[in-house]
C-alpha cells in the first residue's frame, strides 16, 4: 500500500469545516489502496474546538506530532478578545477598530508572512526531512491555510525527489480579509512572490473552487484540479421538522457577511402578514458579529432569534436536517466568488432548500443549479428574494416545503477521495 505524508494545521479536536476535509480524505484513502501518514502541530491554538470530531479519527491512522510556537498566545495576554477574534476570522469593520485591534492587524499581516504559523517552517522541515528518509516516502500533500504549510512543502519537495500536492481549501491573496491586513507594499510583494512560487514548484495543485482553478492556472503552467469539498454520512435518529417557519445560518457570520436586506425583508414580511410573522424563526448557529445582532435588534427581529452559538458538528447536522429554510450568506465581493463553504454539501445533502445570497458569478450559484437544491441572490434582488420567501412560507404551510436535490451523491466524500486517490497514483 502507497504511504503518503499529509501536512495539515486543523485536525481534531480543532472544529468547524476547515478540518473536515481532510479528516474525510484521511477516512477513505485506504480503501483506495493508500495509506496516509498525518502530520500535525503537537500544541496548536484553534479558535474552536469539537471532541465528537475525534470519534472520527481512523484508530489505524499514524498521526505524527511536532510542537508549535503560536503567536495568538502572546496576542491572548496583551487582548484576548481581540485574538480569539482574530483567529476566528471575525474583524471588526474599520470604524469600530480600536487602536490596539488595528496594531495587532498590522503586525499580523506586515510580520508575519505568509501567516502566524511561520514559526513552524523551518523546525517542521528539519523534522520530516529525517522521516521521509527513513520511510522512503515518495508523495507529500500540503493543505492550507494557514499557507506556512506550503512552505513546508517547497522546502521539502527542493530536497527530495518527491511528489508535491498543494490543496488550498481557500485562495492566497485574493481571498477577501487579506485587504483588512493592512498590508504594506514590501509585505503585499512578499505574499505575491510567495504564491506564485508554489503554485509553480508544486506537481500538482488543488483547489476547491472552478473560479481558485482559472485564478491559479493563470499563474502557472502546473496542472489544477478541482476537488470541492463534500458531505459524509451521519447516523443518528430521525429528526422532526421544525414546528415554526425556520431559518438558520450554521457557522460563523462575519460582520461584513451580515445579510442587511433579508432581515429587512423579514420585516416587511412580518408587518403585512401576521401568520407569517407568529411562525418566524431566525436560528444563528455559530459565532456571530455584534453588528449582526445590532441590524437584527434595528429591524425588530431579535423576538424571533434563536442564538445557539458554537455547537458540535453533529449537532450542527441535526440543526440542518430540521429547519425549513437553510441560509448561505457570503460578501458581496468579486474575492468571494470562488467561496464554496464546507457547510454547503451538507446543505446540500440535507434536503432542506437553500436560500443563498453571495456576489455576481459565483460558484455557489453554479452548484446550487447544478444540483436543483436552492436558489441563489445578489444583494440587489430584494423583490425576487421576498417573493421567493414568501412562496417558500406558502409551501411551508401546506406541509410541502422540501428539495428535490438532483446528482447530489457526487459530492459524498468517499466519491471525492476517489478523485483524490487518482491525482495520487498518477
Amino acid at each position: 500500500m502507497k504511504e503518503v505524508l499529509i501536512i495539515t494545521y486543523y485536525w481534531p479536536p480543532a472544529g468547524g469545516p476547515g478540518v473536515q476535509r481532510w479528516l474525510k480524505f484521511v477516512k477513505y484513502l485506504p480503501s483506495f489502496g493508500i495509506k496516509p501518514v498525518v502530520f500535525i502541530p503537537e500544541n496548536p491554538t484553534y479558535p474552536v474546538t469539537d471532541s465528537s470530531l475525534m470519534d472520527d479519527v481512523p484508530k489505524e491512522i499514524e498521526i505524527v506530532r511536532f510542537p508549535i510556537k503560536e503567536p495568538y498566545k502572546a496576542a491572548a495576554k496583551v487582548s484576548p478578545k481581540s485574538s480569539e477574534s482574530f483567529s476566528k476570522g471575525i474583524i471588526p469593520s474599520e470604524k469600530k477598530q480600536s487602536i490596539l485591534q488595528r496594531l495587532l492587524l498590522f503586525v499580523r499581516g506586515n510580520f508575519f508572512i505568509p501567516d502566524a504559523r511561520k514559526a513552524w517552517i523551518k523546525p517542521s522541515v528539519s523534522f520530516l526531512s529525517d522521516f521521509i528518509r527513513k520511510r522512503n516516502i515518495s508523495t507529500i500533500i500540503t493543505s492550507g491555510p494557514p499557507h506556512s504549510l506550503h512552505l513546508i512543502g517547497l522546502a521539502l519537495k527542493n530536497s527530495f525527489d518527491i511528489q508535491w500536492i498543494a490543496d488550498f481549501r481557500d485562495p492566497w491573496t485574493t481571498i477577501g480579509y487579506h485587504k483588512k491586513l493592512k498590508l504594506m507594499p514590501r509585505a503585499l510583494t512578499k505574499h505575491k512572490q510567495l504564491e506564485k512560487l508554489v503554485l509553480n514548484s508544486a506537481d500538482h495543485i488543488i483547489v476547491t473552487s472552478p473560479t481558485t482553478q482559472k485564478e491559479f492556472s493563470n499563474l502557472s503552467d502546473k496542472p489544477v484540479s478541482v476537488i470541492t469539498n463534500g458531505y459524509d454520512d451521519i447516523s443518528m435518529e430521525a429528526v422532526e421538522l421544525d414546528k415554526r417557519f425556520s431559518i438558520s445560518h450554521v457557522g460563523t457570520l462575519l460582520t461584513d457577511r451580515n445579510p442587511s436586506i433579508l432581515w429587512e425583508i423579514l420585516d416587511e414580511l412580518c408587518f403585512e402578514d401576521n401568520t407569517f410573522k407568529s411562525f418566524l424563526q431566525i436560528n444563528l448557529i455559530g459565532s456571530v458579529g455584534i453588528e449582526v445582532l445590532e441590524n437584527l435588534e434595528g429591524f425588530g427581529l431579535s423576538r424571533y432569534l434563536n442564538l445557539k452559538g458554537y455547537v458540535s458538528h453533529e449537532e450542527a447536522v441535526r440543526f440542518q436536517r430540521k429547519s425549513q429554510l437553510l441560509l448561505l450568506v457570503e460578501v458581496d465581493s468579486e474575492e468571494t466568488r470562488s467561496i464554496i463553504p464546507g457547510k454547503l454539501f451538507e446543505y446540500m445533502a440535507s434536503g432542506r432548500p437553500v436560500i443563498a445570497l453571495g456576489p455576481v458569478g459565483s460558484d455557489v450559484e453554479e452548484l446550487l443549479n447544478q444540483t436543483n437544491t436552492g436558489h441563489y441572490f445578489l444583494y440587489d434582488e430584494k423583490r425576487r428574494l421576498k417573493d421567493a420567501i414568501k412562496t417558500h412560507f406558502e409551501a411551508f404551510m401546506k406541509k410541502n416545503l422540501k428539495s428535490q436535490g438532483i446528482g447530489v451523491k457526487a459530492f459524498h466524500r468517499k466519491n471525492l477521495t476517489g478523485q483524490l486517490a487518482e491525482l495520487i497514483k498518477k
